[in-house]
C-alpha cells in the first residue's frame, strides 16, 4: 500500500480507486472496524419501529426493541441467509425470514422456528442463533454509529476533537444540543469508487468551478433571486478554515467576526425568517466564542460526510463495488421548528442534493469521468497529485483540529494515511495515537 499512497508527498495512485483488490482489502480490513453511520434515533422513536440502513456492503437493521433499547442486526437469517426484513423502514414485532420462517424479536432472539419439536428438539438451543448484533454502538446526539470490531475505541476517542465539528451539525440552530430529525433520505446509484465523493467533503473548494452554473443562478434557502450563491450568503465575512484530525476526519468551515450580527434573508417568509433570528441569537447566547464557527462540509472517516448548514444533513457513501457506489443522504431539521421552516428547507434540499438535486449533478459528473479515467490502460500508470497547500496548517482557537487558513489538499492527504493504515493492518492504538499531521509531514 506505501508503494500506491505516499501521503507525505501528496502523490497517489489511481489504482485504489478502481483495483477490485484495493475494494476487497476495503472490505475486510475498513469497513469491519471503522465507526460507521448507521441512522438517527428519529427513525425510530417508538418500541419495535426499524429502519435498514448498511455497513459496508451488508445490510444491516436499525431497530428500537419492545424495552425502548436500541440495536443494530446484520439482516440475515441465521437459517440459510435470506434477508429477514426487506422492508426499507416501519413497525414490527417480530422479523420474519420469508424463506423457511424462522422469526426474531426486535431485541435479536430467535423465537419461531417451523416444527421445532419434531425437527429440531434436544439439538437446536435458540440462544445460540439470534440474529448478529453489532458488538460497538454509540448514540450521540440522536445520531447512531456503529462498529463490527469489538476492540475498537470507544465512539468518542474515535471521533476525537471532530465531536466539536459534529456538534455543529446534529444540534439545534440555536445551539441546543441534539434536537434535530431527519426529515427524508434520498437514495441514489451512481458509477464511481466512494472515495471521491468522501474526500470532496474533506474540503475541496478547489473545485467550485464545477458549481459555476449553479452560483449563477442563486438557489440558496430563501429562494431570492440574485444571491449568486446557491446557498444565502450566510459565511460572508467569515475567515474560511481547512481542519484535519489525526483519525483521517477532515472538514471546512468559516469562523465569523465576534460582531456578526443576523441580515435577513427571508423577507417573504416573516415566520422563517423570526426563526432563524432567534436561533441566531440563542447560538451566540449558548455556545460563546464557539458560536463563532459556521459548519460547511466534511466527513467523518471513512464514509460520512455533512453538509453543516445549508443544506444540513449527513451523506453515507456506501460501496458497491469497486467503481459503483450508493448515496444515501439524510436530511436534518430541528424537530421543533415551525412548519414553515421545515417547508421551506426541504423545497431547498431537493433543489440543492441527491440525484436531481442542481449542484450534486455537477459533483457526480466529476466523481463519474474521474473514476472512469482511472481505468484506462495508460491512465493508471499516472499518480495522482495531491501536493496543494504543503505545510500550511497552524492551531487557531477556538478552531479545533490541525487548521489551514488556505485552500488545502491535507485533509486529503491524512485522510489517505489513515486508510494506508487501516488496509496495512495497523493497530487501534497506532490508528488513534498516531503522531499529528504536523509530524507526519515534516
Amino acid at each position: 500500500m506505501h508503494t500506491m499512497i505516499d501521503a507525505e508527498r501528496g502523490i497517489i495512485s489511481r489504482e485504489i480507486f478502481v483495483s477490485p483488490h484495493c475494494y476487497r482489502e476495503e472490505l475486510e480490513k475498513l469497513f469491519t472496524r471503522a465507526w460507521l453511520f448507521i441512522g438517527h434515533e428519529s427513525q425510530i422513536p417508538d418500541p419495535g419501529d426499524f429502519f435498514v440502513s448498511r455497513m459496508g456492503e451488508e445490510s444491516v437493521i436499525l431497530c428500537r426493541d419492545a424495552q425502548g433499547a436500541v440495536h443494530v442486526f446484520l439482516n440475515s437469517c441465521r437459517h440459510r441467509g435470506m434477508k429477514v426484513c426487506r422492508y426499507e423502514q416501519g413497525n414490527t414485532s417480530l422479523f420474519v425470514c420469508p424463506y423457511h420462517s424462522w422469526s426474531y424479536t426486535t431485541d435479536g432472539r430467535l423465537q419461531g422456528v417451523p416444527l421445532y419439536r419434531a425437527l429440531y428438539e434436544g439439538t437446536l438451543n435458540r440462544e445460540e442463533w439470534s440474529l448478529i448484533e453489532v458488538p460497538k454502538l454509540a448514540l450521540y446526539h440522536g445520531t447512531v454509529w456503529a462498529s463490527w470490531d469489538p476492540q475498537a475505541p470507544d465512539f468518542l476517542d474515535y471521533m476525537g476533537d471532530a465531536r466539536e465539528h459534529l456538534d455543529h451539525v446534529v444540534d439545534c440552530r440555536d445551539g441546543r444540543p441534539g434536537g434535530a430529525e431527519v426529515i427524508g433520505v434520498h437514495k441514489w446509484v451512481f458509477p464511481s469508487n466512494w472515495k471521491f465523493a468522501a474526500e470532496n467533503f474533506l474540503g475541496d473548494t478547489y473545485h467550485n468551478p464545477s458549481h459555476r452554473s449553479v452560483d449563477m443562478i442563486g438557489m440558496g434557502p430563501s429562494g431570492q433571486r440574485g444571491a449568486s450563491s446557491r446557498r444565502d450568503n450566510e459565511y460572508a465575512g467569515g475567515q474560511r478554515f481547512w481542519v484535519g484530525f489525526p483519525q483521517g476526519h477532515g472538514l471546512t468551515g468559516a469562523l465569523m467576526p465576534a460582531d456578526t450580527d443576523y441580515v435577513s434573508t427571508y423577507l417573504h417568509h416573516p415566520i422563517v425568517d423570526e426563526y432563524f433570528r432567534h436561533c441566531f441569537h440563542e447560538r451566540k447566547r449558548r455556545l460563546g466564542e464557539k458560536a463563532r464557527i459556521l459548519p460547511l462540509v466534511g466527513t467523518f472517516f471513512p464514509n460520512a460526510s455533512y453538509h453543516g448548514r445549508q443544506p444540513r444533513g449527513i451523506c453515507v457513501w456506501h460501496p458497491h463495488g469497486p467503481t459503483e457506489t450508493e448515496g444515501w443522504r439524510f436530511f436534518l431539521v430541528d424537530a421543533d421548528a415551525p412548519a414553515e421552516v421545515k417547508d421551506v428547507l426541504r423545497r431547498y434540499y431537493m433543489r440543492y442534493s441527491g440525484p436531481a438535486g442542481m449542484t450534486e449533478q455537477d459533483d457526480m459528473e466529476n466523481w463519474l469521468y474521474a473514476t472512469a479515467a482511472s481505468k484506462g490502460t495508460i491512465a493508471r500508470r499516472y499518480p495522482l497529485n495531491y501536493q496543494m497547500s504543503m505545510g500550511a496548517y497552524q492551531t487557531n482557537d477556538p478552531i479545533p483540529g490541525d487548521v489551514s487558513l488556505q485552500i488545502t489538499d491535507q485533509t486529503p492527504r491524512n485522510y489517505y494515511r489513515v486508510y494506508r493504515s487501516y488496509l496495512e493492518s495497523a493497530p487501534w492504538d497506532v490508528l488513534i495515537g498516531c503522531p499529528s499531521m504536523r509530524a507526519a509531514a515534516e
